[in-house]
């Protein structure tokens, strides 16, 4: 009888041990996956925005305890593509209108979380210094495909060169929604990143900031920068199931954050500022 006692008194210290030892392994488990949700991969197309993640993003999420990667993508769709599918968390590239018909042909579920300072869109010339020595017949190098085509346009309207019909559609947007064209200006549309190039071959080329920047041309020598709506800001992307995870809350603090602000000041002049950063002054 006491064998017996003292044989069940040992399976039952053995069994706590055990449960005591399988408590300690969930709990290193549940640590490890907190451990790697402070680990954050950002993605960027190749240019400002990979500077922009990396000099004025990641010093402030790293500050938080986070560990920034950061991966550089050369085109348009795979940054995209990356996040839906996880290998990436956030991503800094495109503005709302491109995000939105790109989630839509796509099946995609993406959230914008915050418009960043953009490169806007500038009318540079090799031929001219003021908008006021555009002659009439001038040849206007302008991009091809219909988002950065409907900025040039209105940028053009913007500048008093010509005035385009009401209510056009951004994504379906061609030279024949131009209505007045005081001075006849030759549209010659071309691929967008050929335009850095077109400065010097077409009396006025319209040049988006990303594509100017990349040729090393200095934003503040346009005759006339873009007053972009904030529709064609870029904004940090995520996944719309992540968007109430705390990395996605710290992300948009580190962009709110004055650190940030000033560091655009310092790194990136010319960049126009969204509605939310112009109006807390």
């Amino acid at each position: 009888m006491k064998k017996t006692v003292i044989l069940l008194s040992l399976i039952l210290t053995f069994g706590l041990l055990a449960a005591c030892g399988s408590g300690s392994s969930s709990s290193g488990g549940d640590n490890a996956k907190q451990e790697e949700s402070r680990t954050l991969k950002f993605g960027a197309t190749a240019g400002p925005y990979s500077d922009m993640l990396t000099k004025a993003i990641k010093p402030i999420m790293e500050k938080k305890g986070y560990t920034i990667e950061i991966v550089e993508f050369g085109d348009y769709v795979q940054p995209n593509l990356a996040l839906s599918n996880g290998d990436l968390d956030a991503n800094l590239f495109q503005h709302k209108i491109y995000m939105d018909n790109f989630a839509k042909e796509n099946k995609l579920e993406l959230t914008d979380l915050i418009a960043v300072p953009t490169a806007p869109m500038g009318i540079y010339s090799s031929k001219y210094n003021s908008l006021d020595e555009i002659a009439e017949g001038s040849t206007v190098a302008l991009a091809n495909d219909p988002t950065n085509l409907a900025r040039s346009l209105g940028l053009l309207q913007d500048a008093g060169l010509l005035t385009i019909k009401d209510d056009i559609d951004p994504l379906r947007v061609s030279e024949k929604d131009v209505k007045d064209n005081p001075k006849q200006l030759v549209l010659q549309p071309i691929e967008a990143a050929q335009l850095p190039r077109a400065v010097d071959s077409a009396d006025l080329a319209l040049v988006p900031g990303n594509f100017a920047l990349a040729a090393k041309m200095n934003l503040l020598d346009a005759l006339k920068l873009e007053n972009m709506p904030d529709d064609y800001r870029n904004r940090v992307v995520i996944n719309t199931a992540d968007k109430d995870k705390a990395f996605a809350k710290d992300l948009k603090e580190a962009v709110e954050s004055p650190e940030f602000e000033q560091r655009i000041d310092e790194q990136f002049q010319g960049f126009g500022k969204p509605e939310w950063m112009l109006n807390r002054k």
